[in-house]
């Protein structure tokens, strides 16, 4: 009798316990932390430089997306696919992140309350890691959508609530979603894992990991994207890329040695963002909340070669998500600084639709070129300060 009813506990329990986990799944109470109850999962290998690809061929083959220049081997590779755009986040407690220093753009705007976020574009190189992964917001969607037709995007959910900021909707609405939208709950274990050991102590939402390697290779496999798609277009058949030039001499290097901005000023401590010129490397170095910001795969500071920041609107969508979704006027135009060889050019941006590539321009509205490498854009409120 005992022995039954033990069994009729644990029964119990299992359904009880299965009950809310298809509760949470279909109601969204998660926060969009479920993941698969696999966890602490980590890639076979791993690669001490970060992704990047070291060899000893000679490097004149130019990354369409940012003009940095590698070899005939590593240009094989990214011929093989197109390019993926993954949300990466940038609270306290996801730091340090993995897998930035190998991005070929990363964009930073507010997420929600003050907290950044980045979408970082890979190409030309591989990240072993990248992540904490979380959500998506529209505003990252457009950008995203600059970078040629159907450009894959990585997530895990996104604001969903009816209204201006409905991501998830809009992923819909522009024919991604089952398509080149990566969405985790949509994309199985192992091609998204969790990994509670890369940064101990975290709560879970902190917790979301992928790799470049893994999410080209689901999107051969099951949705049959390549650097073509199942009709045989290609991802840059109408793609204009940026323009590009090289380093300028050292004697023609600029004294703009520091820049220094924040977004909220109520979270100015742990968002104010300093970037440092290293005018022998002509290198801008970046630091976050007062200390330097680090890849935590190769140990190195995040660096870029141009550093831009775009004054956008800032508006809330009032939709009723507690602690409010943001709206930033990305399409469109407005002011813009570019920093890079260690000058600061005034100018603009402009951005006529969705598809649309951003483009930076000098108070002449000439198209300015941007420098062989990394491209950072800060997304601002307009009226922010930056200090330079």
């Amino acid at each position: 009798m005992i022995n039954k009813k033990i069994a009729f506990i644990v029964v119990f329990l299992i359904f009880l316990l299965a009950g809310f986990s298809t509760y949470f799944i279909l109601s969204g109470k998660t926060g969009q932390n479920l993941l698969s109850p696999l966890s602490n999962y980590k890639p076979p290998t791993n690669n001490s430089t970060g992704g990047t690809t070291v060899d000893n061929e000679p490097k004149t083959e130019p990354c369409p997306i940012n003009g940095a220049l590698y070899s005939k081997t590593q240009k094989n590779k990214w011929d093989g696919r197109r390019p993926l755009a993954v949300m990466i986040e940038n609270h306290p407690d996801a730091r340090p992140q993995s897998g930035m220093s190998s991005a070929d753009v990363i964009f930073e705007a507010v997420a929600e309350g003050g907290i950044t976020r980045f979408l970082n574009i890979f190409y030309c190189q591989d990240a072993p890691f990248i992540g904490p992964v979380r959500s998506a917001r529209i505003y990252f969607v457009k950008l995203a959508q600059g970078f040629g037709n159907n450009p894959l995007y990585a997530h895990v959910g996104g604001a969903n609530t009816p209204g201006p900021a409905d991501a998830l909707g809009y992923l819909s609405d522009i024919g991604w979603s089952s398509n080149n939208d990566l969405n985790q709950f949509s994309v199985p274990f192992p091609y998204f894992w969790r990994d509670y050991e890369r940064l101990p102590n975290r709560a879970t939402e902190h917790t979301v990991y992928s790799s470049t390697d893994k999410l080209w290779q689901y999107a051969k496999a099951n949705r049959g994207l390549t650097n073509v798609d199942d009709k045989g277009v290609s991802w840059d058949k109408n793609y204009i890329p940026w323009k590009f030039k090289d380093d300028a001499k050292v004697a023609d290097r600029g004294t703009a040695t520091k820049i220094d901005f924040g977004f909220w000023d109520n979270l100015a401590s742990d968002f104010r963002v300093v970037w440092t010129y290293d005018k022998a490397n002509n290198i801008y170095m970046r630091e976050d909340g007062g200390a330097p910001q680090i890849d935590k795969d190769n140990n190195k500071q995040l660096s870029a070669k141009n550093v831009i920041v775009m004054f956008a609107k800032e508006s809330p969508a009032n939709d009723g998500y507690p602690g409010g979704h943001l709206l930033y006027g990305v399409i469109g135009s407005g002011d813009a600084l570019i920093f890079q060889d260690g000058n600061a050019i005034k100018g603009t941006w402009e951005k006529k639709t969705a598809e649309d590539q951003v483009r930076f321009y000098d108070e002449n509205g000439k198209e300015v070129s941007l420098v062989r490498g990394q491209i950072f854009v800060e997304i601002l409120p307009i009226g922010n300060k930056v200090n330079y």
